[in-house]
């Protein structure tokens, strides 16, 4: 049963994973921004293998922050 609802939880944040790298791929800002954003969602897909739960509060978190328009500072 628990195995199902993880199968679940892959692939809704599988769904997120792609859209979030496809909203900050196409986002109108400096590169040293959409590095930041990349190398946070590199994280988040590297902790699924981990903490799937986690990691997908971590995504929530992220992609709450791309609708707010709240994003890192350059590097």
């Amino acid at each position: 049963m628990e195995r199902d609802s993880q199968l679940g939880l892959y692939e809704s944040v599988a769904g997120q994973l792609k859209e979030a790298h496809t909203r900050v791929r196409e986002l109108q800002v400096a590169e040293g921004v959409r590095m930041a954003l990349t190398r946070k969602l590199l994280v988040i897909t590297a902790a699924t293998k981990h903490d799937l739960p986690d990691a997908a509060r971590r995504l929530d978190r992220l992609l709450t922050d791309l609708d707010e328009g709240r994003f890192p500072e350059e590097d």
